[in-house]
């Protein structure tokens, strides 16, 4: 881990070497939704690469590719990409390859939206779920709860995941790392992300809000965290030791009941002795019209960044509307963390 550096030089434009991958700075570009594969089958095309190359081309030292989903199933919309079959690989290669050209390093975030899967694109009717018969799927989660209470949108109602499913989830997970790894990673400098935020799958799994089980996978945070700690010991294992490997959570669902950042800092824990190279601190997506907005939600995720790297002793990632690069190194200096989601 490199150290900070003193008070005369930028940290922000200081670089940052992980596992030996050498970042030209801390500027990350976070993971966001394209929503824009076209056939539906999960293989990204021109538009992805001129989305991500454009961010390369911009000097950000990480650039972090859209939730890329492990099974069909796990995709947010249709429109959304995938790395559960080979014929997806050599398309990521060719973002990945144009990346690595304009010195900036790739990673992807690998994703399963349990739940929160099978919706329409947001620009057409956000959160609205897509019915079978019109192209969507059943959805999968901790147990059989809609998303969205209260809210005038449907959603699906997930099956509960049996032992058996959440097998073929873990082997899906460890199948898209290794076909990341084909798609230009193995022999250069990358970054993954397990996607473990916003209500997705394992997300649904950590919050007791969203987790009613009491088989070996539910009730306790041992328990809760279960699935996730498979997940990411599993992946790290599989891969390279020369590729870095994080984890993006939310940190608070924002209500008494939910997950909060006292959990977070022991499922931190456990990450850390996995393996894990970073925390990657958002928020929310678990609960439906919960207190939360643009003005409080990047204060917690800050502060929450500034005590898993002093609770845990692990790398971190800010992510919260950073847009100012003097706001940028002064989060750098105020919260300890290693990287800026922007």
């Amino acid at each position: 881990m490199s150290s900070n550096n003193n008070n005369n030089q930028s940290l922000l434009f200081t670089p940052l070497t992980i596992r030996g991958v050498t970042l030209r700075n801390r500027i990350v570009v976070s993971p966001m939704c394209q929503y824009s594969v076209a056939n539906g089958d999960g293989i990204v095309g021109d538009w992805h690469l001129v989305a991500y190359g454009s961010y390369a081309r911009g000097g950000a030292g990480l650039v972090m590719c859209e939730a890329t989903g492990v099974e069909a199933r796990g995709r947010i919309t249709p429109a959304c990409p995938g790395l559960w079959d080979d014929s997806q690989i050599e398309p990521w290669a060719r973002i990945t390859r144009f990346i690595k050209q304009q010195g900036s390093v790739p990673g992807i975030q690998l994703a399963h939206a349990g739940r929160k899967a099978s919706t329409v694109v947001p620009w057409v009717n956000r959160g609205q779920s897509i019915d079978n018969k019109d192209g969507g799927w059943d959805t999968i989660s901790a147990s059989p709860i809609a998303f969205g209470g209260g809210r005038e949108v449907v959603w699906k109602v997930p099956k509960e995941a049996t032992h058996e499913d959440l097998d073929v989830i873990k082997a899906a997970y460890v199948s898209a790392c290794g076909r990341a790894v084909k798609a230009g990673f193995e022999f250069s400098e990358t970054v993954i992300e397990l996607h473990f935020a916003h209500g997705y799958l394992v997300s649904t799994f950590l919050s007791p809000i969203t987790n009613h089980r009491t088989d070996t996978y539910g009730g306790c945070l041992e328990n809760r965290m279960r699935l996730g700690l498979e997940i990411a010991h599993l992946c790290r294992q599989a891969l390279p030791q020369h590729i870095v490997l994080g984890v993006r959570v939310s940190v608070s669902d924002y209500t008494p009941e939910g997950w909060d950042v006292s959990q977070t800092i022991e499922f931190a824990k456990q990450l850390k002795q996995l393996g894990i190279d970073f925390v990657d601190c958002s928020s929310g997506g678990v609960v439906a019209n919960v207190d939360y907005h643009q003005c409080n939600t990047s204060d917690v995720q800050r502060q929450a960044a500034r005590d898993v790297h002093r609770d845990v002793g692990i790398m971190t990632a800010v992510v919260g509307k950073v847009v100012d690069p003097m706001v940028a190194e002064k989060l750098l200096r105020e919260t300890g963390a290693d990287l800026i989601m922007i």
